[in-house]
């Protein structure tokens, strides 16, 4: 009672915090582990003569003698019913490969949506399959391979069974874009595997054959080995989700703890040496230098080896990322960090491993930090390497250590070394360790100019729906002492109705992860979610499936008990059939700005409490059609005045080729010290002459930042991400405003995955 009065009294909330912290507190462990009996079991057959990997199942004889399994179920729309239409897995392997040949029978194949063919396209808003293997059996961590009828390649890392370190993450601009969250955010997306996917639509539905070798997945060094392994099928046009080995509707394909087993796999002693060099040439216009387009080359190579089948050394020179997507631009109207993700390929291996504190907010080591100096400059990376993996005992181990050049004038040469330890334990619990250190070098370089972080983090699975997560940190800064710690202390309860989640957080004045990410210090913050979950029958009105009530409540508090920001969210989500979505909410706000700052440049905040209220209305419509749309507004008020947000986007596809989206995000200001308004646009396009082979464009209008961007990319893709890729980049001040980074470059490069074993 104690604590719930502390934190009344700190939020300024009162109602909401005695609902979220007293009425609906969960029972522990009201849903326990099923038997394992009742766990699912496939069996993998070894073959001589490997599968052709053609997409075509039916007629290969080397699926013709194995017996495949089915019976999957659904979780939506009808959940524990069988699903609507049979889909049927084989499973073979070779001495080097693992196989999967998979019929997904359809009623009507002329309704099969195909929404995309671009390499990690998302897989929700088509029709879809996908694998997830637990090599270490761990039941946390595995991979994931999926695709579509179209032959999409889809692939990334779990880590923590998705859960990442906790669901209150940063914000991610407006503009429709699809950015990435931080690496703890438990599903890496951006990893990109050496692997092949073929797929055929048949009259009878479609098929897909999957090729995966050995040496691209990690597991342990046991001859025989038992997987944990379950498959997923969408059929959207049903909205339909359906799993092999059964899930409650409250879980994702990621919950590796309800996986099925694969079993009788005998894995080959892993030798696996992967170089890939690159040659790239780059010619650079920069609206500072006129006249001036100097043309330059550079070589460069990464190389991959296995020291174990469960452990990975990871080597690069000469670091290049031209190849890498640009960031959607974001605008940022109060006076905390933005977070941009990790796209670099190098750092995405087994990155979920060194992810530590509350991703996009407090992260202990955040890679992009490494090759970035003061106001965004990029600084070149000399080289590096990563080791990273398993040693035995479910004990996951990574060091990682890169070196940075000196750039006169702007920062030394560093190094940034990160050691992690984290040891899995049963019912989806672990405890790690981690390590951060900058250390500059060089003549740029003082005494004392070094930065280190130390980390203990931690999660307690209670029951199969409970868990108590958190971490606690301090840094070690030259010039701060004391109050150069953080931890943050969370609490998540998911059932099929149910979901709970309240974290408690603080750090440090001083607390300085200058390797990591922080988007906000000197606070105590609480943050709370309380949900219930409708699900309606087939009968229910106006084709509604499911209602989502709910209500949110944070606050940000200083070490003077100075409430500088709060907010209580109470929203209903109305989700129909189809898809489509409506959520209908209000929101309570609290700012109070302890020191003025410029919204705009002639347009300042001032000191004071601000305290307002403003509609929150969300459309989604059915995303699994050709033209489909989302608006996100807000309406009500703002720093002793009004403000209007919309966020709409509209998209549409041409079959699996060709996809389009549009964004707006406006906002419209009208304060105390003047009026203005925002308009950031993003308009993204892509045609995909193969799975492989794209063009993509991207076009972004910043009036706050008074910045016009395009960035093209041609690409002919080999394994892993790697191939030929021509990039044009064009940016462009307006109203005289022009930036000496701006300008014009074009960059052709190209590498190539050596498989040395293979």
């Amino acid at each position: 009672m104690r604590f719930s009065n502390f934190l009344v009294k700190k939020t300024g909330i009162s109602f909401w915090t005695t609902v979220i912290v007293v009425a609906a507190w969960p029972t522990f462990g009201q849903q326990v582990p099923g038997d394992s009996s009742a766990v699912p079991g496939a069996v993998a057959k070894f073959v001589a003569d490997s599968p052709m990997i053609d997409g075509q199942v039916v007629g290969d004889p080397a699926w013709s003698n194995i017996e495949p399994v089915t019976g999957f179920r659904q979780t939506t729309p009808d959940e524990g019913a069988l699903a609507s239409e049979r889909t049927e897995v084989r499973i073979a392997y070779s001495e080097d490969t693992l196989f999967f040949g998979v019929i997904l029978y359809d009623s009507d194949p002329s309704t099969i949506i195909v929404s995309d063919s671009r390499r990690d396209s998302p897989l929700s808003e088509t029709d879809s399959f996908q694998i997830i293997l637990d090599t270490y059996l761990d039941q946390q961590n595995g991979f994931v391979f999926g695709t579509n009828p179209s032959g999409l390649e889809y692939d990334g890392q779990v880590t923590n069974e998705g859960e990442g370190s906790g669901r209150f993450g940063g914000s991610y601009g407006g503009g429709g874009g699809r950015q990435q969250r931080g690496s703890g955010q438990g599903f890496n997306i951006n990893w990109d595997g050496s692997w092949e996917v073929r797929t055929q639509i048949t009259d009878v539905g479609w098929s897909a054959e999957f090729a995966i070798p050995f040496r691209t997945l990690r597991y342990p060094r046991d001859e025989s080995q038992t997987w944990g392994v379950n498959f997923q099928r969408n059929i959207r046009r049903r909205n339909e989700r359906a799993f092999w080995a059964p899930l409650p509707r409250q879980y994702s394909l990621y919950r590796l703890s309800m996986a099925g087993r694969l079993t009788e796999l005998v894995v080959p002693p892993q030798q696996n040496l992967k170089i890939v060099p690159y040659v790239l040439g780059d010619a650079t216009n920069l609206a500072a230098v006129k006249g001036s387009t100097p043309i330059l080359g550079d070589i460069g190579i990464d190389a991959k080896y296995s020291v174990t089948p469960s452990l990975t050394l990871d080597v690069t020179y000469n670091t290049d990322f031209a190849q890498v997507e640009v960031d959607d631009q974001q605008i940022n109207l109060d006076r905390f960090n933005l977070f941009f993700p990790e796209k670099r390929s190098f750092f995405l291996e087994n990155s979920g491993l060194f992810g530590v504190g509350n991703s996009g907010t407090t992260e202990l080591f955040f890679s992009r930090s490494i090759g970035i100096g003061p106001k965004g400059v990029a600084i070149p990376i000399r080289g590096g390497a990563r080791l990273s993996g398993q040693v035995g005992g479910n004990v996951n181990v990574g060091l990682l250590s890169m070196q940075t050049e000196e750039v006169s004038g702007v920062a030394p040469s560093n190094n940034f070394t990160v050691a992690r330890v984290r040891k899995d334990l049963a019912n989806r619990s672990n405890l790690g360790v981690i390590f951060v250190n900058r250390q500059a070098s060089g003549d740029l370089a003082g005494s004392n100019d070094y930065n280190r972080t130390f980390g203990i983090d931690g999660r307690w699975g209670i029951g199969q729906n409970a868990t108590i997560n958190g971490f606690i940190a301090r840094t070690q800064t030259p010039g701060k002492v004391g109050n150069d710690h953080a931890y943050t202390l969370r609490y998540g309860y998911t059932s099929q109705e149910w979901w709970h989640d309240y974290n408690y957080s603080e750090v440090g004045e001083n607390f300085n992860p200058e390797a990591g990410f922080l988007r906000r210090s000197g606070f105590r913050n609480f943050n709370s979610r309380t949900q219930y979950n409708f699900r309606l029958g087939p009968n229910a009105p106006l084709s509604l499936h499911e209602l989502r009530p709910h209500v949110s409540v944070y606050s940000y508090w200083d070490f003077n008990g100075f409430q500088e920001s709060a907010r209580a969210h109470i929203d209903n989500h109305w989700e129909f059939k189809n898809g489509t979505e409506i959520h209908s909410g209000i929101n309570l706000t609290n700012e109070g700005v302890k020191a003025a700052f410029n919204i705009m440049p002639d347009v300042i905040i001032p000191v004071g409490r601000y305290k307002h209220r403003e509609l929150q209305l969300v459309l989604m419509t059915n995303q699994g059609a050709a033209l489909s749309g989302q608006v996100y507004s807000w309406i009500g008020g703002a720093f002793g005045g009004d403000r209007v947000t919309i966020r709409p986007s509209i998209r549409y596809r041409m079959g699996e080729a060709f996809n389009t989206e549009v964004s707006l995000s406006r906002n419209a200001y009208n304060l105390p010290g003047g009026k203005f308004v925002t308009n950031l646009i993003i308009a993204r396009t892509s045609y995909s002459f193969t799975p492989r082979v794209f063009i993509q464009s991207l076009i972004q209008y910043n009036e706050k930042a008074k910045l016009w961007s395009s960035n093209f990319r041609f690409g002919v893709l080999g394994q892993a991400n790697t191939g030929l890729f021509l990039v044009y980049n064009d940016t462009h001040g307006l109203d005289g405003l022009i930036p000496a980074a701006t300008g014009r470059s074009l960059t052709l490069k190209y590498s190539h995955m050596f498989d040395i074993f293979r």
